[in-house]
């Protein structure tokens, strides 16, 4: 679980090498886990300290395009699994990030439960972690969700796939707003996860062709972004079927910026990032929350935006330290699903990049 290193051919792939398309899928994710992180963290300094600062200007330049790139990579590679049998489906797609739901919500809220017993009580606080697994808990609700996107995925395989991509878009143009995580962000977001899978084919020729005519790419993402900041900057960006355009948009334009990085083999940091974006995802909450609070009660940083950025890097870093340090302490249960938690052969081989 820890890496990806990752490719099959199969006829859903593009004829370009399988390394370049990892390569590239790993730059991308990595942007978005950096990016996820970086929201957290921002809003999390600034909310504290009740003042915004310069970080709080990326993160909203980013915020069209940071969940719609990493759930449409999330379903990159769907097309060469589906027909699983439903009980490897299930394993790789729903008990895999179940286990790590269950481990790492446990951990968050251990954390967290002082501070909520001080607020309602101990037995409130048991009562606020059982409704965590209906309603998601802190910053783990994307592996939440991901399941629920690939059952429904299958399960409506044998659907016509247009009119499946007709309704998802419908859903994210309909601002559903219940209260509720799972239903809430369903709607917001299936559409781009289902996008990655029906439309991967064009997705990897857009890669091509971004490696073959960078000049060309590089102007794309120039126009791309000064559209994307105009957008933003006037609030237009929140508009109905603009916010959905600019999703797809701004997740071509990090599947291209993760095609020329690999092409010129730079920032191969951000491929690690990328490689391990699962570790980060999980374990980012606790470098983060640590960082901000010395940060903040003892001063020694004035400046809001620097503080941000910090505590976006410390969440990141220290990520990937706690993942090494489990590693030498022999807990790989926190990055690694013990045998008694696969309900189908265990996997043997290389696995498929995002999709596993």
């Amino acid at each position: 679980m820890a890496r990806s290193g990752t490719s099959a051919a199969g006829s859903a792939l593009p004829k370009a090498s399988a390394a370049a398309r990892v390569d590239w899928v790993d730059y991308a994710k990595g942007i978005c886990i950096i990016m996820v992180v970086m929201m957290h963290s921002v809003l999390g300094v600034e909310l504290a300290a009740g003042k915004t600062g310069f970080m709080h200007v990326v993160v909203a330049f980013a915020k069209p395009f940071r969940m719609p790139d990493f759930f449409l990579i999330s379903g990159l590679f769907l097309p060469l699994v589906i027909d699983r049998d439903w009980r490897t489906y299930l394993d790789r797609k729903v008990v895999h990030f179940a286990y790590f739901y269950v481990v790492w919500v446990t951990i968050q809220f251990g954390f967290k439960a002082p501070a909520f017993a001080a607020e309602i009580g101990w037995r409130d606080v048991g009562l606020l972690y059982l409704e965590s697994f209906i309603e998601p808990f802190g910053t783990l609700w994307f592996i939440y969700l991901l399941p629920i996107f690939f059952v429904v995925t299958k399960l409506t395989r044998r659907f016509p796939p247009l009119a499946i991509w007709f309704v998802a878009a419908a859903l994210e143009t309909a601002r559903i707003a219940t209260g509720w995580t799972v239903i809430d962000e369903f709607c917001a977001r299936f559409v781009y996860f289902y996008s990655g899978y029906l439309f991967a084919p064009y997705v990897f020729a857009l890669s091509d062709r971004a490696r073959n005519h960078p000049a060309l790419a590089l102007a794309a993402l120039a126009t791309w972004a000064l559209v994307d900041a105009g957008l933003v900057a006037s609030g237009a960006s929140e508009w109905k079927i603009v916010s959905l355009l600019l999703g797809f948009a701004g997740a071509c334009a990090i599947i291209t910026t993760g095609t020329l990085l690999a092409r010129a083999h730079w920032l191969n940091g951000l491929r690690f990032c990328g490689e391990n974006s699962i570790v980060i995802y999980l374990a980012f909450f606790l470098p983060m929350a640590t960082t901000r609070t010395v940060l903040l009660r003892t001063g020694i940083v004035p400046d809001i935006g620097m503080v941000s950025l910090i505590v976006t890097i410390a969440g990141v870093l220290g990520s990937l330290a706690i993942w090494q340090a489990a590693l030498r302490l022999n807990a790989h249960f926190l990055f690694e699903r013990p045998d008694a938690f696969w309900i189908a052969p265990r996997k043997t081989g290389p696995v498929l990049q995002a999709a596993e």
